[in-house]
């Protein structure tokens, strides 16, 4: 308090005892922010913040308690991209910046605050489900999702992806990729059902080969369900009218399939075909199919770069990262060379100098 008189700062220490989860309360309620939006905000302060700081003053927080939260939700199992967290971070600092402006506390203690991204994880080969499982997955699931797990093993297609195939991604010997099914695709009250690809504009898509067997998988799903019509609103405004796959077709079953669902079909699927950990867990997840489709790929020399174009992965590194240990290729050319300049082979015997002894 000294050291703020000096510097002529003028704060009432009452005003900073206010909680952070009352202060924060009240300035979600000021904002004037679109109701998506602030459902958001009031997911992440009622889950995260409020738990783990709502009950401490104003004035009492530090710099420390926010890299501390910043560190524990990302890596403590909340299951949020480093890109979220920061962006997340950016709300905090903005109501404790109106606490500052407010004259609750002088500083804000969480300005700046940001974790770096984790570099990607290589995956384990033992995640990787041979061609036989891929089939047992696909006999075992929901028929109406028997698609979703061949269109994500053999063209590497994230769940969301997969969920939103639509008559337009169809293309002669390719599918193009433009949308994904969105988190709250399958609320009643969405309006949105689909959203644009990760880390995508409105207007980005991505181009994948396909198989023949990818090709005869949607005919046979056509001749037992049709396409249905969906219409909803992109990001500018302009209504967009899709012919989709995996589409609610019955009165009353208003929503369509969520990563959640397909997920509880996959796990499902998993345990009645067998494909069990020791524990009797699910061996696989959907993301599994993706790793199949990527190992298979770089496995039998496929370019890495096109591989993590296919994937739509931002950075090649990213693909180098998580799969660059299954190719073999690499392994036998650097054997090669290094036993060859390590220990080469002995040139033949006519063509080496005389013995000096000779």
């Amino acid at each position: 308090m000294e050291e703020d008189k000096k510097a002529l700062v003028r704060v009432d220490p009452a005003r900073g005892a206010m909680s952070l989860s009352l202060w924060a309360e009240g300035w979600l309620e000021r904002r004037v922010i679109g109701e998506l939006t602030r459902r958001n905000y009031e997911g992440f302060v009622r889950n995260h913040l409020v738990p783990r700081l709502g009950g401490k003053p104003l004035a009492g927080l530090t710099r420390r308690d926010f890299e501390k939260f910043a560190k524990d939700i990302y890596r403590g199992g909340a299951g949020m991209a480093a890109s979220t967290v920061n962006d997340r971070i950016v709300i905090v600092a903005a109501l404790l910046e109106a606490a500052v402006v407010d004259k609750r506390i002088t500083e804000n203690p969480a300005r700046g605050i940001r974790i770096s991204r984790r570099d990607a994880v290589a995956v384990d080969e033992d995640a990787v489900p041979t061609p036989a499982e891929v089939d047992l997955i696909a006999a075992h699931i929901a028929p109406q999702f028997r698609l979703a797990v061949y269109l994500q093993s053999g063209t590497g297609q994230r769940p969301s992806e997969a969920l939103a195939f639509s008559t337009e991604c169809r293309r002669p010997g390719y599918v193009r990729i433009r949308w994904q099914v969105s988190a709250r695709a399958h609320h009643e009250d969405c309006q949105t059902p689909f959203v644009p690809l990760k880390h995508r504009l409105e207007k980005e898509c991505r181009d994948i080969p396909t198989a023949l067997f990818i090709e005869q998988e949607i005919d046979t799903h056509l001749r037992r369900w049709k396409p249905v019509p969906m219409v909803f609103t992109g990001q500018k405004g302009k209504r967009i009218r899709l012919e989709t796959f995996f589409a609610p077709r019955q009165p009353g079953a208003g929503v369509m399939p969520s990563i959640a669902s397909y997920g509880y079909q996959f796990k499902k699927a998993c345990l009645s075909a067998g494909l069990v950990d020791l524990d009797g867990n699910a061996k696989f997840t959907p993301r599994s199919l993706r790793h199949f489709f990527a190992s298979t790929a770089l496995a039998n020399g496929v370019p890495i770069h096109e591989v993590a174009r296919w994937l739509g992965h931002r950075s090649v590194k990213t693909t180098v990262d998580i799969y660059g240990h299954l190719l073999p290729s690499a392994w036998d050319r650097c054997r090669q060379v290094l036993q060859h300049a390590m220990r080469p082979a002995p040139l033949d015997a006519t063509l080496q100098p005389p013995n000096e002894t000779d």
